[in-house]
C-alpha cells in the first residue's frame, strides 16, 4: 500500500503542474517582468542658448530678444556701457517685466 500511495501523490503532483498551476506562475512572472509604459514625456535637454551681450550686441541681435523692439534696442545701445544687466531697469531703459523675461538670455560683459 505504501507504494501505491506514493505513486498516487506523484501522479497528482504531475497532473497539477502539467495543467494550469505552473502556467499561472509563469504568466504572473511575465507580467512582473514587463515594465509598464510610462505616461510621462521623455525630457530632452535643449541646446544651450548663447547669451546676448548688451554692451556689444548689434541692434538686430538685441531685437531677437523677446519684448525688445527698435526703440528699446536703440535705448540699450545709447546707454552703453552697462556694469550690470540690471542697469537696464534701474536706468529705465526697459520695463521690469521685459527684463524679467530676458534676464537669463543677456549678459553685460566688461572690456
Amino acid at each position: 500500500m505504501k507504494h501505491s500511495f506514493s505513486k498516487v501523490c506523484l501522479i497528482t503532483l504531475s497532473i497539477f503542474f502539467a495543467t494550469g498551476a505552473c502556467n499561472a506562475t509563469v504568466q504572473k512572472s511575465d507580467a512582473v517582468a514587463k515594465p509598464a509604459a510610462s505616461s510621462q514625456p521623455v525630457k530632452t535637454k535643449a541646446a544651450p542658448v548663447k547669451a546676448v551681450d548688451i554692451n556689444s550686441a548689434s541692434k538686430a541681435k538685441l531685437k531677437t530678444l523677446p519684448g525688445i523692439d527698435d526703440a528699446q534696442a536703440d535705448k540699450i545701445i545709447a546707454g552703453r556701457p552697462y556694469l550690470s544687466k540690471a542697469f537696464l531697469v534701474t536706468r529705465n531703459i526697459i520695463p521690469a517685466g521685459v527684463y524679467e523675461t530676458i534676464k537669463r538670455q543677456i549678459i553685460a560683459m566688461q572690456k
